[in-house]
Protein backbone atom coordinates (compact mmCIF):
# COMPACT_ATOMS: atom_id res chain seq x y z
CA UNK A 1 0.00 0.00 0.00
CA UNK A 2 3.18 2.50 0.21
CA UNK A 3 3.44 3.09 -3.39
CA UNK A 4 -0.36 4.13 -3.57
CA UNK A 5 -0.19 6.34 -0.81
CA UNK A 6 2.83 8.04 -2.43
CA UNK A 7 0.95 8.32 -5.37
CA UNK A 8 -1.86 9.94 -3.58
CA UNK A 9 0.01 11.81 -1.59
CA UNK A 10 2.19 13.17 -4.47
CA UNK A 11 -1.28 14.17 -6.82
CA UNK A 12 -2.62 15.96 -3.27
CA UNK A 13 0.52 18.43 -3.54
CA UNK A 14 0.95 18.66 -7.23
CA UNK A 15 -2.92 19.11 -7.54
CA UNK A 16 -2.82 21.68 -4.73
CA UNK A 17 0.14 23.68 -6.19
CA UNK A 18 -1.38 23.39 -9.63
CA UNK A 19 -4.33 24.85 -8.36
CA UNK A 20 -2.51 28.12 -6.55
CA UNK A 21 -0.75 28.76 -9.93
CA UNK A 22 -3.20 28.87 -12.00
CA UNK A 23 -6.24 31.00 -10.11
CA UNK A 24 -3.16 33.66 -8.55
CA UNK A 25 -2.27 34.70 -12.13
CA UNK A 26 -5.86 35.28 -12.94
CA UNK A 27 -6.43 37.13 -9.85
CA UNK A 28 -3.45 39.52 -10.01
CA UNK A 29 -4.23 40.13 -13.88
CA UNK A 30 -7.81 40.97 -12.67
CA UNK A 31 -6.86 43.00 -9.90
CA UNK A 32 -4.58 44.88 -12.22
CA UNK A 33 -7.10 45.91 -14.70
CA UNK A 34 -9.35 46.99 -12.00
CA UNK A 35 -6.36 49.52 -10.60
CA UNK A 36 -4.13 50.49 -13.53
CA UNK A 37 -5.81 53.77 -14.14
CA UNK A 38 -5.88 54.89 -10.55
CA UNK A 39 -1.87 53.59 -10.72
CA UNK A 40 -0.83 55.76 -13.60
CA UNK A 41 -2.93 58.64 -11.69
CA UNK A 42 -0.59 58.35 -8.98
CA UNK A 43 1.95 57.68 -10.13
CA UNK A 44 3.26 54.73 -8.71
CA UNK A 45 6.76 53.25 -9.17
CA UNK A 46 7.12 50.08 -10.75
CA UNK A 47 9.18 48.66 -7.37
CA UNK A 48 6.20 49.76 -4.99
CA UNK A 49 3.95 47.75 -7.82
CA UNK A 50 6.15 44.83 -7.85
CA UNK A 51 5.98 44.34 -3.86
CA UNK A 52 2.25 45.08 -3.86
CA UNK A 53 2.07 41.88 -6.05
CA UNK A 54 4.23 40.29 -3.95
CA UNK A 55 2.08 40.91 -0.62
CA UNK A 56 -1.35 40.09 -2.52
CA UNK A 57 -0.34 37.01 -3.99
CA UNK A 58 0.26 35.91 -0.32
CA UNK A 59 -3.01 36.98 1.00
CA UNK A 60 -4.64 35.99 -1.73
CA UNK A 61 -3.89 32.48 -1.44
CA UNK A 62 -4.68 32.91 2.25
CA UNK A 63 -8.13 34.04 1.33
CA UNK A 64 -9.10 31.44 -0.99
CA UNK A 65 -6.87 28.62 0.65
CA UNK A 66 -10.31 26.79 1.01
CA UNK A 67 -11.29 26.82 -2.43
CA UNK A 68 -8.10 26.20 -3.81
CA UNK A 69 -7.90 23.18 -1.35
CA UNK A 70 -11.07 21.51 -1.64
CA UNK A 71 -11.36 21.76 -5.13
CA UNK A 72 -8.06 20.29 -5.97
CA UNK A 73 -8.47 17.44 -3.80
CA UNK A 74 -12.40 16.87 -5.53
CA UNK A 75 -10.54 17.37 -8.93
CA UNK A 76 -7.84 14.57 -8.59
CA UNK A 77 -9.90 12.31 -5.91
CA UNK A 78 -13.09 12.13 -9.02
CA UNK A 79 -10.89 11.12 -11.39
CA UNK A 80 -9.50 8.23 -9.28
CA UNK A 81 -13.10 7.03 -9.21
CA UNK A 82 -13.76 7.69 -12.69
CA UNK A 83 -10.64 5.25 -13.55
CA UNK A 84 -11.77 2.69 -11.36
CA UNK A 85 -8.62 3.29 -9.22
CA UNK A 86 -10.68 3.57 -5.95
CA UNK A 87 -12.99 0.63 -6.40
CA UNK A 88 -9.76 -1.57 -6.97
CA UNK A 89 -8.07 -0.61 -3.46
CA UNK A 90 -10.59 -1.01 -1.73
CA UNK A 91 -11.60 -4.00 -2.89
CA UNK A 92 -8.35 -5.61 -2.75
CA UNK A 93 -9.52 -5.48 1.42
CA UNK A 94 -8.34 -1.90 2.47
CA UNK A 95 -10.57 0.11 4.25
CA UNK A 96 -11.84 3.56 3.41
CA UNK A 97 -10.16 4.62 6.80
CA UNK A 98 -6.77 3.03 5.84
CA UNK A 99 -7.50 4.68 2.00
CA UNK A 100 -8.05 7.99 3.35
CA UNK A 101 -4.29 8.22 5.44
CA UNK A 102 -2.11 9.68 2.44
CA UNK A 103 -5.05 12.08 2.42
CA UNK A 104 -4.49 13.39 6.06
CA UNK A 105 -1.11 13.26 5.63
CA UNK A 106 -0.69 15.59 2.95
CA UNK A 107 -3.72 17.82 5.14
CA UNK A 108 -1.19 17.80 7.57
CA UNK A 109 1.70 19.11 5.62
CA UNK A 110 -0.38 21.90 4.12
CA UNK A 111 -1.87 22.75 7.87
CA UNK A 112 1.95 23.03 8.44
CA UNK A 113 2.94 25.40 6.24
CA UNK A 114 -0.62 27.64 6.50
CA UNK A 115 0.17 27.62 9.78
CA UNK A 116 3.72 28.64 9.09
CA UNK A 117 2.88 31.33 6.68
CA UNK A 118 -0.03 32.60 9.15
CA UNK A 119 2.59 33.36 11.51
CA UNK A 120 5.47 34.97 10.38
CA UNK A 121 5.00 35.01 6.23
CA UNK A 122 2.01 36.26 6.19
CA UNK A 123 1.86 39.54 8.19
CA UNK A 124 4.66 40.69 6.45
CA UNK A 125 2.31 40.63 2.76
CA UNK A 126 -0.36 42.13 4.49
CA UNK A 127 1.49 45.35 5.21
CA UNK A 128 3.02 45.55 1.91
CA UNK A 129 -0.60 44.81 0.29
CA UNK A 130 -2.54 47.15 2.69
CA UNK A 131 -0.17 49.76 2.88
CA UNK A 132 -0.11 49.98 -0.60
CA UNK A 133 -3.81 50.06 -0.88
CA UNK A 134 -3.95 53.02 1.61
CA UNK A 135 -1.46 54.95 0.05
CA UNK A 136 -2.34 55.04 -3.38
CA UNK A 137 -5.93 53.67 -3.94
CA UNK A 138 -7.75 54.80 -1.02
CA UNK A 139 -6.62 57.84 0.41
CA UNK A 140 -9.85 59.13 1.73
CA UNK A 141 -10.64 56.18 3.91
CA UNK A 142 -10.31 56.38 7.57
CA UNK A 143 -8.32 53.49 8.80
CA UNK A 144 -7.84 54.37 12.20
CA UNK A 145 -10.09 55.02 15.24
CA UNK A 146 -10.52 58.51 14.61
CA UNK A 147 -13.05 59.44 17.76
CA UNK A 148 -14.02 59.48 21.06
CA UNK A 149 -10.62 57.07 21.72
CA UNK A 150 -9.80 56.41 25.15
CA UNK A 151 -7.00 54.68 26.37
CA UNK A 152 -5.06 53.33 29.95
CA UNK A 153 -2.16 53.94 29.17
CA UNK A 154 -0.53 52.55 32.36
CA UNK A 155 -2.02 50.25 35.18
CA UNK A 156 -3.30 54.41 36.57
CA UNK A 157 -3.14 56.87 33.91
CA UNK A 158 -5.29 57.02 31.35
CA UNK A 159 -6.26 59.69 28.22
CA UNK A 160 -9.14 60.26 25.77
CA UNK A 161 -8.97 62.42 22.70
CA UNK A 162 -12.19 63.45 20.75
CA UNK A 163 -10.74 63.28 17.45
CA UNK A 164 -7.46 62.12 15.79
CA UNK A 165 -6.08 63.10 12.86
CA UNK A 166 -3.58 60.05 11.34
CA UNK A 167 -2.19 62.29 8.93
CA UNK A 168 -1.08 65.48 11.17
CA UNK A 169 -0.89 63.29 13.95
CA UNK A 170 -2.79 65.67 15.75
CA UNK A 171 -5.73 65.35 19.06
CA UNK A 172 -8.55 67.18 19.96
CA UNK A 173 -9.71 67.84 23.50
CA UNK A 174 -6.59 65.79 24.87
CA UNK A 175 -7.48 64.81 28.38
CA UNK A 176 -4.96 62.92 30.72
CA UNK A 177 -5.56 61.80 33.95
CA UNK A 178 -3.41 59.75 36.87
CA UNK A 179 -5.04 58.12 39.52
CA UNK A 180 -3.03 57.02 42.92
CA UNK A 181 -4.85 54.12 45.28
CA UNK A 182 -8.34 55.08 42.84
CA UNK A 183 -7.92 59.08 43.67
CA UNK A 184 -7.75 61.22 41.31
CA UNK A 185 -3.94 62.56 41.01
CA UNK A 186 -3.53 65.37 38.35
CA UNK A 187 -5.24 65.87 35.27
CA UNK A 188 -4.13 67.44 32.22
CA UNK A 189 -6.00 69.12 29.60
CA UNK A 190 -5.20 70.72 25.84
CA UNK A 191 -7.71 71.67 23.25
CA UNK A 192 -4.83 70.22 20.97
CA UNK A 193 -1.71 67.96 20.94
CA UNK A 194 0.59 67.19 17.98
CA UNK A 195 2.99 64.78 18.12
CA UNK A 196 7.03 65.77 16.79
CA UNK A 197 8.18 63.14 14.89
CA UNK A 198 11.79 64.12 15.05
CA UNK A 199 11.95 64.95 19.14
CA UNK A 200 9.28 62.31 19.64
CA UNK A 201 7.68 64.24 22.11
CA UNK A 202 4.06 66.31 22.17
CA UNK A 203 3.18 69.34 21.94
CA UNK A 204 0.11 70.68 24.00
CA UNK A 205 -2.15 73.77 22.83
CA UNK A 206 -3.91 76.04 25.44
CA UNK A 207 -2.59 73.15 28.54
CA UNK A 208 -4.01 73.01 31.67
CA UNK A 209 -2.99 70.94 34.50
CA UNK A 210 -4.88 70.60 37.73
CA UNK A 211 -3.27 68.76 40.80
CA UNK A 212 -5.41 67.62 43.44
CA UNK A 213 -4.40 68.74 47.04
CA UNK A 214 -5.65 68.14 50.69
CA UNK A 215 -7.34 71.56 50.78
CA UNK A 216 -6.84 73.59 47.91
CA UNK A 217 -6.21 71.96 44.26
CA UNK A 218 -3.14 73.69 42.06
CA UNK A 219 -4.03 74.75 38.47
CA UNK A 220 -1.28 75.62 35.90
CA UNK A 221 -1.61 77.31 32.73
CA UNK A 222 0.08 77.84 29.15
CA UNK A 223 -0.09 78.87 26.24
CA UNK A 224 2.08 75.83 25.12
CA UNK A 225 4.04 72.96 26.17
CA UNK A 226 6.63 70.37 25.18
CA UNK A 227 6.03 67.35 27.06
CA UNK A 228 7.17 63.38 26.95
CA UNK A 229 4.26 60.64 27.50
CA UNK A 230 4.97 56.51 27.30
CA UNK A 231 3.01 55.93 24.15
CA UNK A 232 3.44 56.57 20.74
CA UNK A 233 0.85 57.67 17.85
CA UNK A 234 0.09 54.30 16.88
CA UNK A 235 -0.99 53.13 20.54
CA UNK A 236 -3.28 56.15 20.26
CA UNK A 237 -5.13 54.84 17.06
CA UNK A 238 -3.67 51.80 15.27
CA UNK A 239 -4.31 51.29 12.21
CA UNK A 240 -7.84 48.92 11.55
CA UNK A 241 -5.45 46.30 9.88
CA UNK A 242 -2.35 46.49 12.13
CA UNK A 243 -2.99 43.32 14.01
CA UNK A 244 -2.89 41.44 10.38
CA UNK A 245 0.60 43.07 10.04
CA UNK A 246 2.51 41.43 12.88
CA UNK A 247 3.88 37.97 13.31
CA UNK A 248 2.20 35.68 16.15
CA UNK A 249 4.37 37.02 19.13
CA UNK A 250 3.97 40.94 18.42
CA UNK A 251 0.05 40.06 17.65
CA UNK A 252 -0.65 38.37 21.30
CA UNK A 253 1.69 41.38 22.83
CA UNK A 254 -0.06 43.59 21.05
CA UNK A 255 -3.21 42.36 22.17
CA UNK A 256 -3.00 42.11 25.35
CA UNK A 257 -1.83 46.05 25.38
CA UNK A 258 -5.10 46.44 23.61
CA UNK A 259 -6.67 45.13 26.11
CA UNK A 260 -5.30 46.66 28.95
CA UNK A 261 -6.36 49.96 27.07
CA UNK A 262 -9.74 49.26 26.59
CA UNK A 263 -9.58 49.24 22.76
CA UNK A 264 -12.88 49.24 21.23
CA UNK A 265 -11.18 47.39 18.11
CA UNK A 266 -9.76 44.72 20.39
CA UNK A 267 -12.70 42.26 18.81
CA UNK A 268 -11.59 42.95 15.12
CA UNK A 269 -7.73 41.85 16.59
CA UNK A 270 -8.92 38.66 18.59
CA UNK A 271 -10.72 37.43 15.11
CA UNK A 272 -7.05 37.98 13.26
CA UNK A 273 -5.35 35.60 16.03
CA UNK A 274 -8.02 32.70 15.91
CA UNK A 275 -8.20 32.74 12.20
CA UNK A 276 -4.14 32.02 12.20
CA UNK A 277 -5.26 28.73 14.29
CA UNK A 278 -8.59 27.85 12.49
CA UNK A 279 -7.56 27.86 8.52
CA UNK A 280 -5.44 25.32 8.67
CA UNK A 281 -7.15 22.95 10.86
CA UNK A 282 -10.05 23.36 8.16
CA UNK A 283 -7.67 21.98 5.75
CA UNK A 284 -8.27 18.31 7.44
CA UNK A 285 -12.16 19.16 7.51
CA UNK A 286 -12.32 19.97 4.04
CA UNK A 287 -10.25 17.09 3.09
CA UNK A 288 -12.42 14.43 4.50
CA UNK A 289 -15.49 16.48 3.01
CA UNK A 290 -13.92 16.52 -0.22
CA UNK A 291 -12.40 12.99 -0.74
CA UNK A 292 -15.89 11.72 0.98
CA UNK A 293 -17.66 13.13 -1.52
CA UNK A 294 -15.66 12.43 -4.86
CA UNK A 295 -14.66 9.11 -3.93
CA UNK A 296 -17.71 7.47 -5.38
CA UNK A 297 -17.85 7.25 -8.66
CA UNK A 298 -21.10 8.94 -10.15
CA UNK A 299 -22.96 8.87 -13.36
CA UNK A 300 -23.23 12.95 -13.80
CA UNK A 301 -19.10 11.98 -13.86
CA UNK A 302 -16.55 14.27 -12.56
CA UNK A 303 -19.13 17.21 -13.30
CA UNK A 304 -21.48 16.39 -10.38
CA UNK A 305 -18.53 16.30 -8.21
CA UNK A 306 -17.13 19.90 -8.50
CA UNK A 307 -20.20 21.07 -8.67
CA UNK A 308 -20.91 19.53 -4.97
CA UNK A 309 -16.92 21.04 -4.65
CA UNK A 310 -17.39 24.72 -5.61
CA UNK A 311 -20.60 24.81 -3.19
CA UNK A 312 -19.30 23.72 -0.19
CA UNK A 313 -16.25 25.16 -0.91
CA UNK A 314 -17.78 28.78 -1.01
CA UNK A 315 -20.26 27.89 1.25
CA UNK A 316 -17.33 27.56 3.99
CA UNK A 317 -15.80 30.65 3.09
CA UNK A 318 -19.27 32.51 3.27
CA UNK A 319 -20.06 31.40 6.61
CA UNK A 320 -16.06 32.01 7.53
CA UNK A 321 -16.49 35.91 6.13
CA UNK A 322 -20.09 36.19 7.87
CA UNK A 323 -19.08 35.35 11.29
CA UNK A 324 -16.30 36.89 11.38
CA UNK A 325 -17.70 40.16 10.21
CA UNK A 326 -20.55 39.26 12.78
CA UNK A 327 -17.93 39.05 15.60
CA UNK A 328 -15.87 42.04 14.61
CA UNK A 329 -19.28 44.41 14.64
CA UNK A 330 -21.47 42.39 16.99
CA UNK A 331 -21.78 41.08 20.66
CA UNK A 332 -20.82 37.58 19.34
CA UNK A 333 -17.65 36.08 21.29
CA UNK A 334 -14.57 36.02 18.76
CA UNK A 335 -13.56 32.47 19.46
CA UNK A 336 -16.98 31.33 18.60
CA UNK A 337 -17.44 33.24 15.86
CA UNK A 338 -14.21 32.20 13.78
CA UNK A 339 -14.26 28.49 15.12
CA UNK A 340 -18.25 27.92 14.32
CA UNK A 341 -17.68 27.43 10.64
CA UNK A 342 -15.00 24.77 11.28
CA UNK A 343 -17.32 22.97 14.00
CA UNK A 344 -20.22 22.80 11.17
CA UNK A 345 -18.34 21.82 8.41
CA UNK A 346 -16.72 19.21 11.07
CA UNK A 347 -20.03 17.62 11.99
CA UNK A 348 -20.79 17.69 7.93
CA UNK A 349 -17.57 15.89 7.24
CA UNK A 350 -18.13 12.89 9.95
CA UNK A 351 -21.35 12.21 8.42
CA UNK A 352 -20.24 12.05 4.87
CA UNK A 353 -17.15 10.07 6.04
CA UNK A 354 -19.51 7.77 7.54
CA UNK A 355 -21.83 7.28 4.84
CA UNK A 356 -18.79 6.54 2.99
CA UNK A 357 -17.42 3.78 4.35
CA UNK A 358 -20.66 1.93 3.89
Amino acid sequence: MKKIDWYIFKRYLITFTAMLFMFIPIGIIIDVSEKINRMIENKVAIKDVLVYYYGFTIYFANLLFPIFLFLSIIWFTSKLANNSEIIAILSSGISFTRFLRPYIVGATLVSLVTLLMGFFILPDASEKYWGFRYDYLRKNVEIRQTTDIFRQVKPNEYLYVSSYNGSSKTGFDFIYEKFNDNKLEYKLYANRVKYNEKTKDYTLFNYVKRTIGKENDIIERQEKLIRKFDFEPDDLAPTIYAAETMNIFKLVKFIDKERAKGSSNLDIYLVVLYKKFSIPVSAFILTIIAVSVSAMKRRGGMGINLAIGILVAFSFVFFDKIFGTLAESSSIPPFLAVWFPNFIFGILAIYLLRNARR
